[in-house]
């Protein structure tokens, strides 16, 4: 059964925008941001999701449920720039029914 969900992604210009994310093919955030055009080509996503770069940072200002950080990204996000404690990195952040309603706004490009 497809289920698309209800996301809100932020751009770096400071603009919001209601997306739907599909939750049956392992789409994760970053890929969202990608296959929406949110930030420019080259600027997110860079590594390819594998949590090598920060070019995906968001911060997560709803109060969704989010998967546990791994050690990855938690090492990724101790050296990268613009961090919060709401700080996640988007290619970590699979599309599923539970985020439902998600609200994040993309960090600057650093």
């Amino acid at each position: 059964m497809e289920q698309d969900i209800n996301i809100t992604i932020t751009d770096r210009d400071g603009v919001a925008h209601k997306v739907l994310a599909p939750t049956d093919i392992a789409m994760n955030l970053m890929e969202v941001v990608r296959s929406y055009e949110l930030a420019p080509e080259g600027t997110i996503g860079i590594c390819g999701g594998m949590a090598m770069c920060a070019s995906c940072q968001c911060y997560v200002t709803s109060d969704t449920k989010l998967p546990e950080m791994q050690d990855d990204e938690e090492a990724m996000l101790f050296e990268a720039f613009n961090v919060k404690d709401n700080s996640r990195l988007g290619c970590q952040i699979q599309m599923t029914p539970e985020m439902e309603g998600l609200v994040v706004e993309l960090a600057p490009e650093s």
